[in-house]
């Protein structure tokens, strides 16, 4: 990578600090419900220019805002696509996909976390896209900040079932009015002003007058003077409303989102240290972490050229700090994206940089489930080389990638040998994939079942099941979903490149006991 593109990303980190990434919703969660708490505004409203240029769009996933969901409603296999709105309220666009035929109809319904399908509006029927038989689309309205899922109403030629995709509910920007509009809408109330001024002197003037008698001197001078007083009041009435609306402005901005901030560094001794300093965290306004593929966190380190990748499970030390030992990696700058869940359901993607001083030896205490990679890798013509010996290949399209176009990514494992691998479950899943651009602009971790959590998804059906109990140390109980463990040598990811430029995919997979990663680039053109 350029030093160019480092420094963006050094930027941009800063940003990150600063509320310049993602600007912080000072959105809380009390037992898992979000409400805003008035705080840094000023900040806030600095950050806006950043957010019209796009940094970083919602951090839960970092720039990449659309959430995909590759699954079933029962019998029926679906794809799932949902792009929320940037503002709330604000409608979100669902589209469905029948992967195989006996789809009749769908209807989707948006839930809020708290509320349960008894507190949701009616499901809306989705409608069929013209010319596309297996494939609805629908609108939804997203009324208030936090965690929601949609319900997928599948019918058919097996009856009607239902499957639950997570989506978080938040600010991600403010629209901004064009000047063209303002100034039509400046026309308008100068219109409406010289109009009322009007309406007061022609009813102090002529309104008691017999038809066609003149007004006297006396009558105009009152019309005059009638003027000069409705003219402070109404003024006083367009500042009352600037007011108002000033105050609205503040609140929605304080509802702006943000992931929490945090700290960590490195140690001598090869350890990093994350502590969550937000002071929102330590009040206890957000809920508790619950594990996701069987961790309270999944830490992914990046270094600045990309040449370094480390998928790691820091352990929670206490309510504010987590500790990682660190795997053999190369000294350099590195992005580090922290992926938690809430009780509430509610994704986010904590950021921060850490700086690694020198090489050094492996930390005691992995987890068996950590990867690293630190070798770059380059496709032969019949694959990227793994560890063991065994090759993956990307069975790219021939079609080019395309910014905001759905495609869908797959892979394929052999061994030494050239025969297909059986994977094996890795954390609950047949394969992850890490997605980042070089700038660091874009981050996301990837499932075969698509963006969304699985924990998240669990939480949600639990809830409409009416089951959630606590252990007893006040935790929430989590009934783990059967693993994904169908035996198979090929996975495919569901993704949107939600920008343009050069891409890095690790894909990490469990063969003979052993975890893989496969390394990718990928350049993604700008929409035509």
């Amino acid at each position: 990578m350029t030093t160019l593109r480092a420094a963006t990303f050094a930027r941009a980190a800063t940003f990150a600090r600063a509320a310049m990434i993602n600007v912080r919703a000072a959105m809380t969660i009390d037992g898992g419900a979000m409400r805003p708490v008035p705080r840094r505004v000023i900040r806030i409203a600095a950050a806006m220019p950043m957010l019209a240029a796009g940094w970083i769009l919602l951090s839960g996933h970092v720039g990449s805002p659309n959430i995909f969901f590759d699954g079933s409603a029962g019998p029926y296999p679906v794809r799932v696509v949902i792009r929320p709105p940037g503002v709330v309220p604000g409608q979100a666009e669902i589209t469905v996909r029948a992967l195989t035929p006996g789809v009749t109809g769908v209807s989707v319904q948006p839930v809020r976390w708290n509320l349960g399908v008894e507190g949701a509006p009616r499901p809306d029927a989705a409608l069929r896209v013209e010319g596309h038989d297996a494939m609805w689309t629908a609108q939804l309205w997203f009324m208030e900040f936090g965690s929601y899922s949609v319900r997928v109403i599948v019918d058919g030629a097996e009856g009607e079932h239902t499957v639950i995709v997570p989506v978080p509910a938040m600010a991600t920007q403010r629209l901004g009015m064009p000047v063209s509009l303002a100034m039509t809408l400046g026309g308008l109330g100068l219109f409406l002003l010289i109009g009322a001024l009007t309406i007061v002197g022609a009813a102090v003037r002529e309104a008691v007058l017999p038809p066609g008698a003149v007004p006297d001197a006396a009558r105009v001078r009152r019309a005059w003077i009638a003027r000069a007083i409705a003219l402070p009041v109404i003024l006083l009435a367009v500042f009352g409303g600037s007011r108002w609306w000033d105050a609205e402005n503040s609140a929605y901005l304080t509802n702006m989102y943000e992931p929490l901030e945090i700290t960590s560094a490195v140690s001598a001794d090869a350890v990093l240290t994350l502590r969550i300093t937000d002071p929102e965290w330590s009040e206890g306004r957000w809920s508790p972490f619950v594990p996701d593929h069987g961790k309270l966190m999944h830490m992914f380190l990046v270094r600045d050229d990309l040449a370094a990748f480390a998928h790691l499970h820091p352990v929670r030390q206490d309510s504010i700090t987590f500790r990682q030992p660190l795997p053999p990696l190369p000294a350099g700058e590195y992005r580090l994206y922290a992926d938690v869940v809430h009780e509430s359901g509610f994704a986010q993607t904590l950021v921060d940089r850490v700086t690694v001083m020198e090489t050094m030896a492996s930390a005691p205490g992995l987890d068996p489930d950590d990867s690293w990679l630190t070798e770059l890798q380059e496709d032969t013509g019949a694959g990227v080389p793994l560890a063991d010996g065994s090759t993956m290949t990307w069975d790219r399209a021939s079609e080019p990638l395309v910014a905001g176009q759905e495609t869908e990514l797959r892979f394929s494992v052999r061994t030494p040998d050239g025969a297909p691998a059986r994977l094996e479950p890795y954390m609950g899943m047949l394969a992850h994939a890490a997605v980042t651009r070089d700038d660091g602009a874009v981050f996301i971790h990837l499932h075969p079942m698509g963006t969304v959590s699985m924990v998240a998804q669990q939480l949600f059906e639990q809830r409409a099941r009416g089951d959630t109990i606590r252990d007893a140390q006040g935790e929430l109980v989590i009934r783990t979903a059967d693993s994904h463990s169908t035996h198979t040598s090929a996975i495919a990811f569901p993704y949107e490149f939600p920008q343009p430029g050069r891409y890095r995919i690790w894909v990490q997979v469990r063969h003979d006991g052993h975890v893989l990663t496969g390394m990718f680039d990928a350049e993604v053109a700008p929409a035509s």
